[in-house]
């Protein structure tokens, strides 16, 4: 058989080129209408077999580009040599096979604007990147092999909110270090979940992982929408860290941020030389705060790549839930903006429609194809049905934070005892709102930087009263109705505020007051998985209070309940004085014994403790019979009918 010429090899190998894809029509037409959820098999980069050659398929959208070429180390760098092809159905898609590209290959696109200027760009959909600070993206595979099914079928089984909820959240590049660097996803794997387990948290939430090109974003500026950090190592070893989480039986959420992004060159602002990814009017389009783009809600393949974004990280690497950073400057068009800086909406008022439809959307789609996950809002204001059902006219999570109740109560926590009569309010007000929503209560990285101290340091007093009052803040914390979440270094009350760039104290666990922070924290951990705190989380019938208003002393009572009727009692008092013989109305005749109480020795207190208690038919507080109890100084007791288990 005769050689074919060089000329004639090239023309077929651009034919065959062009004849290569991952679209069909009907991908073209979900795309176009913003519901193509699965844009992560389609776009980015593909190594596959065509016609008997192994390759790498590449796709990006750039439909306002006039060129689109492919650079990277496999060709130099070169702009030229590898021109991509562009669909011909207007979907502005750019397509090209590469034979003999495989794993590990560096690349980027070399994107000709309307302008004729030419700017290199990640690829928006890339699995996986060069380390920062470098700004390639890599060609790489996602398969791994998975050894959770226990906890995956678990998770079917019995939706995560019908169970207790405890999370433990991190920082993975600051909670550990070795050497003066972070640990990496397998050095994680070897410690994260067994420190978990031992802490009793259900699940871990993780500060977002998405490649970001400055560390000290914490991932809140993220160019990988696809692609996890690999400051830690590659795709399977972060599959590795949650495969060993599931198998220890803790749940992993994601920190997730479709709220903004940005503005390195390289990443999605201005990414085909017009704002795609981006509002064009800057009043909608540029974050004042954080100096970053916002995402163009109205736009049908924006809306694609961000929930194909969310489906990608509970598909592939099998998270149980998304927590949604920002919520409130998506809903806002007013959001961080002085008179003049915003435009309202077409009715006149201050809501972003187009996000409001979008987060609906989001919603819809994480619960019908992963009806086993949690969506989590991070939500600062009192827009109304955060977490009611889209159907009911709801924005359609599952829960929201708290912020009321963390701002309130680290106010009142952070005042001297002696004046903490005068706002007693702030202790019982939230919880007339306490049910308006299913609420997530979060004592997070954001109180513990930029000045505003650790927690224990946010404390008055001496260092004894210090320590008690972090732990009267716990113990008040677990007793409260909603989920609960706290971060690192809180757990041991470390003394110092976080910081990105070094390890967690450690060494402060070595003192017995920092210890028995800990082992309270354990204990509340372990209370939380007892039907009284959980069953009914989000019900008002699982609460009742028992007196909210004694001003005078600053303690509170309440009970927490079950459906059939078992309770269990909380009991705090925030002064530092010993309260002997302090009676409280309860339901039902019966002994009690005290289960938990924050000022025992083991956790650091001076052990005022209650013995067996006898409820006498002694009227209090709208009851027939009450308890005669010692209150510990800044301390929460827990009481339980005797013959109850824990």
């Amino acid at each position: 058989m005769a050689k074919k010429s060089s000329d004639t090899e090239k023309l077929d190998t651009r034919e065959m080129q062009q004849h290569i894809t991952r679209f069909s029509e009907y991908d073209i037409a979900l795309f176009k209408a913003g519901v193509h959820y699965e844009l992560y098999n389609k776009l980015g980069a593909y190594i596959m077999d065509a016609n008997g050659t192994t390759g790498t398929y590449f796709a990006v959208w750039a439909p306002n580009a006039k060129n689109v070429s492919l650079t990277g180390n496999f060709n130099g760098w070169n702009k030229d040599s590898h021109r991509m092809n562009v669909r011909w159905d207007s979907s502005g898609i750019w397509e090209l096979f590469v034979p003999g590209i495989g794993q590990g290959e560096y690349y980027k696109y070399a994107i000709t604007g309307p302008d004729g200027r030419v700017v290199e760009k990640s690829d928006p959909y890339a699995t996986h990147c060069e380390t920062s600070p470098g700004t390639a993206s890599v060609v790489w595979d996602r398969q791994y092999k998975w050894t959770d099914k226990k906890w995956m079928n678990e998770r079917q089984r019995k939706p995560q909110m019908q169970k207790p909820v405890t999370i433990y959240e991190v920082h993975l590049g600051s909670w550990r270090r070795k050497d003066g660097r972070s640990l990496s996803y397998r050095e994680l794997s070897e410690e994260l979940p067994a420190y978990c387990v031992y802490m009793g948290f259900t699940h871990v939430e993780l500060m977002p992982i998405m490649e970001h090109p400055f560390y000290g974003s914490w991932g809140y500026q993220a160019t990988g929408y696809y692609a996890p950090t690999s400051r830690y190592g590659v795709p399977q070893d972060l599959m590795h860290l949650i495969n060993e989480l599931h198998k220890a039986g803790i749940g992993v959420l994601l920190d997730w941020v479709p709220s903004h992004f940005p503005d390195d060159e390289h990443g999605l602002g201005n990414f085909d030389g017009t704002h795609l990814y981006e509002h064009e009017d800057p009043q909608k389009g540029f974050h004042p705060d954080w100096h970053s783009y916002i995402f163009n809600m109205a736009r049908n393949e924006v809306r694609s790549f961000l929930i194909s974004s969310a489906l990608y990280w509970l598909r592939e690497y099998h998270m149980d839930g998304l927590r949604v950073d920002a919520v409130a400057s998506m809903l806002y068009l007013d959001y961080s903006r002085r008179p003049g800086e915003w435009s309202p909406n077409e009715y006149g008022g201050r809501e972003n429609l187009e996000a409001v439809a979008y987060i609906k959307q989001f919603n819809d789609a994480v619960h019908t194809h992963c009806p086993d996950v949690i969506t989590i809002a991070e939500e600062s204001t009192a827009w109304p049905g955060v977490t009611r059902p889209t159907n009911e006219g709801g924005l359609g999570f599952d829960m929201k934070w708290m912020m009321g109740w963390m701002n309130d109560t680290l106010t009142y926590m952070q005042k001297a005892p002696i004046y903490r009569s005068h706002h007693h309010d702030a202790l019982t007000f939230n919880i007339y709102y306490a049910y308006s929503e299913k609420f997530l209560l979060p004592l997070s990285h954001d109180e513990v930087v930029h000045g505003k101290y650790s927690l224990l340091k946010k404390m008055p007093g001496d260092e004894w009263q210090q320590f008690a009052n972090l732990r009267l803040l716990y113990g008040y914390m677990y007793g409260h109705p909603g989920s609960k979440l706290i971060f690192m270094g809180g757990e041991f009350a470390q003394a110092h505020e976080w910081r990105h760039d070094h390890s967690l104290d450690w060494h402060e666990n070595e003192h017995p007051m920092n210890r028995g922070v800990q082992a309270l924290v354990r204990d509340l951990n372990a209370l939380c998985r007892l039907p009284e705190m959980y069953e009914q989380n989000f019900s008002p019938t699982g609460y009742e209070w028992l007196h909210f208003d004694d001003r005078e002393n600053s303690v509170i009572s309440w009970m927490r309940k079950t459906s059939n009727g078992s309770i269990i009692i909380f009991v705090c008092n925030f002064t530092p004085v010993v309260r002997r013989n302090y009676r409280i109305g309860i339901p039902m005749p019966g002994h009690y014994k005290e289960v938990l109480n924050t000022d025992d020795i083991r956790y650091g207190g001076s052990g005022i403790r209650n013995s067996d208690l006898e409820a006498f038919p002694i009227a209090r507080h709208g009851r027939t019979h009450s308890l005669s109890l010692v209150l510990p100084p800044l301390g929460v007791i827990v009481l339980r009918p005797t013959g109850s288990n824990f």
